[in-house]
């Protein structure tokens, strides 16, 4: 299976109308980018090129999709939803002006969708990246409906994630790990970080992914200490940590699978650095199961790398939501204050750095009543080519 199927789409929706009511909201507005397409997608399967999209939810009714100028016959072609409105508050940051494109309006497409019903509420999901022409928009004209801050009514709905969203994201790490065993046979000292991700992204469209599912990470000595950057023509040399993070991305749904590594054997502080690290990663799979509370697995986490001598070399963990994202909520922190419940998926996240290297154990797993079902564990072992 390579999609979700239309069946499913259809019960989102309706799930998610029963949220919008149940928030004492009107309707909802839905947002999603090029990079951040998670919440559009997952509603109609569109997934925007350059510009941004959106979904406008009646709380009872049938929904527009949002798109800008550019877009309309290849959205038709991909969404789920019957209903399309070309605006230019969707349209590529160039800000192009389309004359002669008939446009609609926010006015418009409240009127379409409400069929007479008051809007008075309107809920606003994907808060973070809503395009702010789109918020002036909507203050302009639609004057006296108040604009509410409302991700929970459709996140809640995608942390628990169905038979169908599990095995494309198993699709995924599988794909994820044939890469990863490409650039071990093929990687070479004097090849650039970047001639890495080279090799992973043959991999990657080769095996069937449709796109990364995350900027692919190749780093190598000091650069290993980014917990967040680029690959970049950092040259690949022996006696050094190599980092890598690759994942596919399949169906919408994306992986990542985090493994350090060396050509040749490493310093010794590295290596019992590196050596602590997968024991680390290993404790917090050890510590995941349905009932849990998130806040009680980081505390007891962060209290073993304490006690092993390791603090001052944590920099953050120990889990983050992945799906649609390879990050999406909920994180896992010591202030949360959520239960783990069954079909939650997360990515085990384990990053620790010294002065001048740093290292990261990632795998994807999902939460089942007696422990979890690891989606990712062929590369879970130390690496010195």
């Amino acid at each position: 299976m390579w999609a979700i199927p239309d069946a499913e789409y259809r019960q989102r929706m309706r799930r998610f109308q029963h949220h919008i009511r149940a928030a004492g909201l009107d309707a909802a507005l839905v947002h999603a980018n090029e990079c951040d397409c998670a919440n559009v997608r997952y509603l109609a399967a569109y997934w925007p090129a350059f510009e941004s999209a959106g979904v406008f939810v009646p709380a009872v009714g049938s929904p527009i999709l949002l798109i800008g100028p550019e877009s309309e016959a290849y959205a038709a072609s991909r969404s789920k939803l019957r209903h399309i409105a070309m605006m230019v508050e969707y349209r590529e940051s160039a800000e192009p002006e389309y004359p002669g494109i008939p446009v609609a309006r926010f006015r418009d497409v409240a009127r379409k969708a409400m069929r007479g019903r008051r809007l008075g509420r309107l809920g606003l999901v994907g808060y973070a990246i809503m395009p702010l022409p789109v918020y002036h928009g909507l203050q302009a004209e639609l004057p006296g409906v108040e604009l509410v801050k409302a991700d929970d009514t459709l996140i809640d709905l995608r942390i628990i994630k169905t038979a169908s969203e599990i095995a494309l994201m198993k699709r995924a790490f599988r794909i994820s790990e044939v890469a990863i065993d490409a650039i071990l046979g093929e990687i070479r000292p004097g090849m650039t970080e970047l001639q890495v991700i080279g090799i992973a992204q043959r991999e990657l469209y080769r095996h069937g992914a449709e796109y990364e599912g995350h900027v692919l990470y190749c780093f190598c000595g000091p650069a290993t200490k980014h917990a967040i950057s680029r690959p970049t023509r950092n040259t690949i040399k022996r006696r050094q940590m190599i980092q890598l993070n690759i994942g596919a991305r399949v169906g919408g749904y994306s992986s990542s699978v985090g493994l350090p590594l060396s050509i040749g054997k490493l310093p010794a502080a590295q290596k019992r650095l590196l050596e602590f690290g997968l024991e680390a990663h290993l404790k917090t799979i050890e510590l995941l199961r349905a009932g849990r509370m998130a806040g009680d697995v980081v505390a007891e986490y962060e209290e073993f790398v304490a006690r092993r001598g390791f603090r001052d070399n944590l920099l953050y963990g120990p889990c983050h939501g992945i799906g649609m994202m390879e990050v999406e909520r909920p994180w896992m922190e010591s202030t949360s204050p959520y239960r783990l419940a069954e079909n939650m998926t997360f990515q085990v996240d384990t990053f620790f750095h010294g002065d001048d290297f740093g290292l990261r154990w990632e795998n994807g797993v999902r939460i089942t009543r007696t422990g979890v079902q690891k989606l990712s564990h062929r590369h879970m072992r130390i690496v010195e080519l």
